[in-house]
């Protein structure tokens, strides 16, 4: 029998999970213990819904609450087990557990000044190159898995933007305010074989999304990148 998958169309959706319970507004990163929201479930069971009808052989989620959260109704809904998978986790930052952002004064102490002298790493946290190198991991990973198939991989904002950058050819470094990555948004990768050959992002949940935390505060619907051979 033939191992020549040259041919085989496989998608593999990457998702951003639903929103957080996250009263103090600190910087979460990688700490345990937050969790989805109510609109943040109605989010994840709206996704699973959408996506009931695809042929999903494969589901898998970062360790972290809020991502096995928004991955378990997907996966229930195709009778599938849940998987686990470490490079799928957020990215690291010096700044987590703290508020950190434009306006808090944050950026006028000098204790986080050594953290901020290169944007283009950035020096705060994981290298970009680190989390290109672990997410196309994740998503080659998924790929063998669901051959032929799709797979759903539910991950974290900033590690899904900088893999799309990377499959997409841009700069990594960029203005987190542009980012298109919508909570409960799908990045979804096309391969042919073992290669990516277009990408796609829509907005299955944008009207449970508050529109202040909406991509570019519009949707999008169904938007594609194709690449030539």
């Amino acid at each position: 029998m033939s191992s020549d998958h040259t041919s085989d169309i496989t998608v593999v959706h990457l998702m951003r999970h639903g929103e957080v319970a996250n009263p103090d507004g600190v910087l979460y990163g990688r700490l345990a213990g937050y969790h989805l929201s109510e609109l943040g479930r109605q989010m994840a069971d709206r996704v699973a819904e959408h996506l009931a009808p695809r042929d999903i052989t494969y589901v898998c989620a970062s360790p972290l609450e809020r991502a096995q959260e928004t991955a378990t109704p997907i996966a229930k809904a195709h009778g599938l087990d849940l998987a686990t998978d470490e490079r799928l986790i957020e990215a690291e930052n010096v700044f987590q557990g703290k508020t950190f952002g434009v306006g808090d004064g944050a950026l006028k102490n000098p204790d986080n000044w050594k953290h901020l002298v290169n944007p283009f790493k950035p020096s705060w946290g994981e290298p970009y190159v680190d989390q290109v190198v672990r997410m196309k991991g994740a998503l080659d990973a998924a790929r063998d898995q669901a051959r032929g198939h799709e797979a759903v991989l539910v991950s974290h904002q900033l590690p899904i933007w900088i893999v799309r950058s990377w499959v997409e050819k841009r700069r990594l470094w960029h203005d987190p305010r542009k980012r298109q990555c919508t909570l409960a948004s799908l990045t979804s990768f096309t391969y042919q074989g073992d290669k990516i050959v277009s990408v796609g992002y829509s907005e299955p949940a944008i009207d449970l999304v508050p529109v202040h935390l909406r991509a570019g505060a519009k949707p999008v619907k169904g938007k594609s990148k194709a690449f030539g051979a």
